[in-house]
């Protein structure tokens, strides 16, 4: 017989969601249900009348940690709605943007991961913040990695949370000689760094597949040799950049894409009748309390070709590199596997880059009400934005970020492993939860039929 455990929040990731989970007598998930609970901002409402300049910063204001992905889709989907073309030069400040958001991002999750894991040899779990070495020096490389990827999108971006340079036709302003050859030098010192970074987290990451159980609150639970495999597609558009409608091949189509009401996706209203008052931190929800993901869910559910598709660094190697290794660690090594080429990029980039470039189009286009999408490869996943802008002024605003497309595929995800080890998987992800919580949803006709939920 099915009982039913919440974890409610979970932990560790950017903004609030929880875990409603339906398990055997053995603790194992049969059905699991991961939702937003971060309040609806309505971003795509606010956008309406604005200008086309103003809405991609509103949009960027709804994270902290993915603000220029969101920076450059916004914007990119505004040129692609006015059909503008942006210099050479400018496209590359912008790569160079993306690859250091990368390496700061990517750098944050590996804070986040490690207590879940073990020191290889032991049954220590790694604390990061601990003085012990070895420990203490990766923590010390990691906020490195993050130190160098924040400056570096400082100094091209001109902020380093909320990128204030890229603008709708290019970028406000080129780079000096001074500062690319600064760049240069942080880029060639992270190199180094997120090699060593790469190794280091693959070799912890193949230690936690190789052991037979781990604890979670006092209890050894066992590790499946499957745990968070999924039969769902992926869905990316690029190795590190993305995609827009202006491209000759675009790699997105909208088309493609339905979304389906939390109503008719999640569970109906469900009783608590399992808890742990030991599981970290502060004990599972207790027996007797209401939960109903139809309700409380934050998100519509977007899907592609009919079903939930993953997102993030293993679709990007999967997609372009021929990845296969499938399940939560799989994901996780994915991830470490792209912090050599955040380097990379911007090296390449930079030997690319003239200083003296023009960074604005010539001309800037208005618009006449044309849909135009970019999809960026944000660190975590594909994040399509979509408008209409007619004379300057957006009709239209649609954001399809990373984690929204990954709830529903981490829910299938969680089937098959003990409930106690639902948060490793979900934690795979690298979940934004904050970025994810936007709720447009319409019916066959294009009607809005979740209005009250954006007001």
């Amino acid at each position: 017989m099915s009982k039913v455990v919440e974890i409610s929040p979970t932990t560790r990731h950017e903004g609030h969601s929880k875990l409603v989970l339906k398990v055997n007598d053995d603790g194992i998930i049969e059905r699991g249900d991961w939702l937003s609970i971060t309040p609806v901002r309505g971003v795509e409402k606010l956008a309406i009348g604005k200008t086309m300049e103003q809405v991609p910063k509103i949009a960027s204001r709804v994270c902290g940690i993915c603000p220029i992905a969101h920076t450059l889709a916004g914007v990119e989907a505004m040129e692609a709605s006015i059909g503008c073309e942006i210099p050479e030069d400018a496209k590359l400040l912008r790569y160079i943007l993306q690859c250091a958001n990368r390496m700061h991002s990517h750098a944050i999750h590996n804070i986040l991961s490690l207590p879940d894991m073990y020191l290889p040899g032991t049954d220590v779990k790694i604390n990061p913040f601990t003085k012990e070495e070895p420990v203490r020096s990766v923590a010390l490389r990691i906020q490195r990695l993050r130190e160098i990827g924040q400056t570096i999108g400082e100094i091209v971006g001109g902020e380093a949370i909320h990128p204030s340079n890229p603008r709708v036709g290019g970028m406000y302003k080129n780079i000096t000689p001074r500062a690319k050859a600064k760049i240069y030098d942080l880029a060639k010192e992270s190199r180094v760094l997120a090699q060593e970074q790469m190794e280091f987290m693959i070799a912890i990451f193949r230690n936690y597949q190789k052991r037979d159980w781990a604890e979670v609150g006092g209890v050894e639970v066992p590790i499946p040799k499957d745990l968070g495999y999924h039969n769902q597609g992926y869905m990316a558009t690029a190795p590190v950049y993305g995609s827009s409608s202006l491209d000759e091949t675009p790699m997105w189509f909208p088309e493609r894409f339905t979304e389906v009401r939390p109503w008719d996706w999640y569970m109906g209203e469900v009783e608590i009748d399992e808890a742990d008052p030991n599981y970290p931190i502060g004990g599972t929800t207790p027996v007797g309390t209401k939960a109903w993901p139809q309700m409380e869910a934050c998100t519509g559910v977007p899907l592609y070709d009919g079903q939930p598709v993953e997102v993030g660094p293993r679709a990007r190697q999967a997609i372009f590199k021929n990845y296969d290794e499938k399940g939560t660690i799989g994901l996780q090594i994915a991830r470490q596997m792209e912090f050599p080429e955040t380097a990379y990029g911007i090296i390449d980039a930079l030997d690319a880059l003239d200083t003296s470039g023009s960074v604005l189009a010539d001309e800037i286009p208005q618009g006449d009400g044309s849909l135009g999408w970019a999809a960026n490869e944000a660190p975590r996943g594909t994040d399509v934005h979509l408008a209409k802008v007619k004379d300057g002024r957006v009709q239209y605003y649609g954001m399809l970020v990373p984690t929204t497309w990954n709830f529903p595929t981490c829910s299938r995800a969680l089937t098959g492993a003990p409930w106690r080890l639902a948060e490793v998987v979900m934690r795979g992800y690298d979940p934004c939860v904050s970025c994810a919580t936007h709720m447009l949803v319409i019916d066959e006709d294009k009607r809005l039929v979740a209005q009250k939920l954006i007001q």
